[in-house]
């Protein structure tokens, strides 16, 4: 099955956008961007960007994500897969955390200086997704809820809005760039995101996101809070400047061409 996509895109800076997703080999001929400009927050963003467009499958990516040539065969492919296995999926995503709190990807991270996230062998079903890019099958009716705060958490809460639904969603292997600035600590705007979950999501908690886990206690965050002041001197070393050109990342990572390395499904 072949399925009309969209690239879905929230931005405040034409020069971020413009040095990362928009400067991506597959967006124009292969893929086309649509960008909503300065919304208030991401999920009134992406559902404007729903409203926008008609295509079946909506990939909602950050500005500093950059997709690497052939990424949109990867993406044919991984689809299909899905289509094949699980015909009902609802929602995909690049990097994901499993009930067990297993970590699939890869994604290159600039935050961190690495590549991070085990390769999944087939579609993974996982409980939380970084919101760095999300794939959503417009026929699976789920829409993010613009009553969520901010830029955090939305992506573990549109899973949870599946899961609630009874569908699914899969980390399938889209490797891609995050070119994502260091960040040293954790803001009032997250711990706003994370008490939010705390109560819409009672009965899964709890939850383990990729940046930490949604307990009901909340001791996980102070936890990871404490982790962050602790290790910053370290992880501000690890980071790669957000300068460095984004096909420079991508050819360290031995993803230049990632057609090269694709077989069909």
């Amino acid at each position: 099955m072949t399925h009309s996509v969209i690239i879905a895109c929230a931005s405040n800076s034409d020069d971020i956008l413009g040095a990362n997703l928009a400067a991506s080999p597959v967006i124009g001929e292969r893929l086309a961007l649509h960008v909503q400009r300065n919304a208030p927050s991401a999920t009134i963003a992406y559902n404007r960007a729903i409203d926008a467009t008609d295509a079946e499958v909506v990939i909602f990516a950050h500005h500093d994500v950059y997709l690497p040539k052939g990424w949109d065969i990867v993406l044919a492919n991984r689809l299909a897969e899905l289509d094949k296995h699980h015909p009902d999926w609802a929602l995909a995503g690049a990097f994901g955390v499993a009930s067990n709190s297993k970590q699939f990807g890869p994604v290159w991270t600039s935050s961190l200086g690495q590549i991070i996230g085990h390769v999944p062998m087939g579609p993974e079903p996982v409980n939380s997704f970084d919101e760095m890019l999300i794939v959503l099958r417009r026929s699976s009716g789920l829409r993010f809820d613009e009553l969520f705060p901010g830029w955090h958490m939305y992506g573990t809460d549109i899973v949870c809005q599946a899961r609630a639904a009874g569908k699914k969603a899969y980390a399938v292997g889209l490797p891609c760039i995050h070119n994502d600035r260091f960040h040293g600590a954790l803001g009032p705007d997250f711990t706003e995101s994370y008490r939010q979950m705390q109560q819409k999501w009672r009965q899964f908690l709890p939850i383990q996101t990729p940046v930490t886990k949604i307990s009901a206690s909340g001791l996980h965050l102070m936890r990871e809070r404490w982790n962050m002041r602790n290790s910053e001197g370290q992880r501000q070393m690890d980071s790669v400047d957000t300068g460095t050109a984004p096909d420079q990342l991508a050819a360290r990572c031995g993803w230049s061409d990632l057609s090269a390395s694709i077989t069909t499904v």
